[in-house]
This record gives structure tokens, C-alpha cells and sequence, in this order.
């Protein structure tokens, strides 16, 4: 058996796992932010409500290890924020411990139980209040050390132009550091953004999107410079690891005439076609950080037995 967490910044909820069709949620407690001895805690209680000894717990948290050094980058949870966070874990709670990027652990479960059921390459792209990924092949998730692949949404390869007809768009500042990333613009607070810089006006991102579905001028203005911006580099992404599904998670992910019109201007540049859709809405809809991260601990367990 196999306890599996989804971390975030505001709740830990946990899942047992017995195997890749027996999943079950268990509850939720609140997320002690700054005190590791509370997190740790929090983790055993879970774990204590089952009754039972699992094998390994696995983590789907909202941050990224370091493949050489083990060290978590997590800004929203300081309490685990530069730990080697599965050696701290591993001796406090006396089980392996695998640790693993949330859109990663998305990723996983898409390719597993969701939209990616039965092809080998699924790229797992969240639209969310920004851009993430993950990337599984083979049934294996390529950043199982930890690391940074999937992470489309940063870079400095934002077009200066975009629409129909082409405007200039600015390099906005990501807060990776960088300018002109996929992140400053394919989120929530992205297409806000653009709808800002196009027209001058501060609407929500359901605003923009519910005047877009009404066929108002300017919200379908910055829908075709948005699909045009984020299609490209999606595009590329879709070539370079040859994915042939791409579930996509987030809120925007909910809007489906706009993933509608992103896969068609995707599938129109990348080298391979597709009669069918590819970029697609996802289908592990309930809890997939837990879903991920148990598929990982299981696949784990079977790896290491």
C-alpha cells in the first residue's frame, strides 16, 4: 500500500494507493507553511488514519528538485523550501519517500488513468494562473530524479508579433527572472495581461473569455493574439519530445472552445499531422497530484521490490 500527497500551499490532502485502479482520496488539513515539525505531523496523522503500514509515500508538491544536489525550490511552503526534502522525510517518518513537480505528478496520471491512455510520449501542459508541464515516455516520467523537463513555460521565446493582424507584443518580466517567457502570457493572469496591453482595460480572465465566447470585438482580439503567442511554442515543444497527446490542466483547461482553437493552431505547425485532436482537455479532473504521485510511488515499489 502506498500513501501518496498532494502539497500545496494552502492544503495537504493524501490518497491511499493499493494499485493503479485502486486509488482512494482521504482528507485534507491545512498546510503548516513555516514549521517543518508541523508539516511532518501533519504527514503522520494522514498516514495514521489508515490503520496500516504503507510501503513508501510518494509527494506531488508545487515545486522542483534539484537532480544533483536533492535541494526542494519551494517559495510558497518555507518550512521545506531548501531541504533535501525525501532524506528529511525518510528520517522522520521511517518510509522511502519520492518527491515530485505537481505538473509532473499531473503529467503521470494523465498518461496513466487519463487523457494519455495508450500512447508512449504524452506531454502533460498546464494553463493555469501560469504554465507548467511534465513529460512522461514509456509509462515513465523523464524528471523521476527530479529536474526541470516540461517546463515549456519559460524562456526567453515569446514572438515580438503577434494576431492577424500582427501586433507588437512587449517582453514582459517572468518571475523566473527572464523576459518573453510562454508564462507571462499563457496563464490566467497572462491573457489578463494581454488583454490589458491590447486595450487598456483590467478585466478578469473569465471576463475576457465569457465576452470572447459573446463575439465581442476586442475579448476575440485577444484571444487571436493569445492562441497565436502560446501555439507556437507548444508546437515546438510537441516536435522536440514527440508527444502524440498533450492533456492540458488549469482553469483555462475548463474553456474548451479555446483549447479547441489552440489545438487547431498547433496541429497547423508541427511536422507531423494529426487528424484528430492533440492538444486535448484532460480527464483526471478529481485530485491528479494524487493520482500522479501514486502511480509514481507504485511504479517505484515495483522497481525497488
Amino acid at each position: 500500500m502506498i500513501i501518496s500527497f498532494d502539497i500545496g500551499g494552502s492544503a495537504i490532502k493524501g490518497g491511499i494507493a493499493r494499485s493503479e485502479t485502486d486509488i482512494v482520496p482521504l482528507g485534507r488539513r491545512p498546510t503548516p507553511k513555516g514549521d517543518f515539525a508541523a508539516f511532518v505531523q501533519t504527514l503522520r496523522s494522514i498516514i495514521a488514519e489508515t490503520g496500516e503500514e504503507p510501503s513508501r509515500t510518494a509527494l506531488s508538491i508545487a515545486g522542483v528538485v534539484d537532480p544533483d544536489t536533492q535541494l526542494l525550490t519551494c517559495a510558497n511552503i518555507p518550512c521545506i523550501h531548501g531541504r533535501t526534502l525525501a532524506a528529511d522525510l525518510e528520517a522522520e517518518l521511517g518510509l522511502p519517500v519520492l518527491v515530485a513537480n505537481d505538473a509532473d505528478c499531473f503529467a503521470m496520471a494523465e498518461a496513466g488513468l487519463g487523457a494519455g491512455r495508450g500512447h508512449r510520449i504524452v506531454f502533460g501542459a498546464i494553463l493555469g494562473t501560469g504554465v507548467g508541464g511534465g513529460l512522461v515516455a514509456d509509462g515513465r516520467l523523464v524528471n523521476e530524479a527530479g529536474g526541470f523537463a516540461g517546463e515549456w513555460g519559460h524562456g526567453p521565446i515569446l514572438a515580438s508579433a503577434a494576431g492577424n493582424p500582427p501586433i507588437a507584443i512587449p517582453a514582459y518580466a517572468c518571475g523566473c527572472g527572464q523576459r518573453g517567457c510562454v508564462d507571462t502570457v499563457g496563464g490566467a493572469r497572462g491573457l489578463e495581461r494581454l488583454h490589458k496591453t491590447l486595450h487598456d482595460l483590467e478585466l478578469s480572465s473569465e471576463e475576457i473569455i465569457g465576452q470572447w465566447r459573446q463575439g465581442e470585438e476586442k475579448a476575440t482580439r485577444t484571444i487571436d493574439v493569445y492562441v497565436d503567442l502560446v501555439a507556437s511554442p507548444l508546437a515546438l515543444t510537441i516536435n522536440i519530445t514527440g508527444a502524440t497527446i498533450v492533456p492540458v490542466g488549469g482553469g483555462l483547461s475548463n474553456v474548451e472552445p479555446l483549447l479547441a482553437e489552440l489545438d487547431k493552431a498547433v496541429r497547423a505547425r508541427i511536422l507531423r499531422k494529426f487528424d484528430r485532436p492533440l492538444v486535448v482537455p484532460s480527464e483526471c479532473r478529481i485530485e491528479p497530484g494524487l493520482i500522479g504521485a501514486a502511480l509514481l510511488g507504485l511504479k517505484a515499489k515495483v522497481t525497488t521490490s
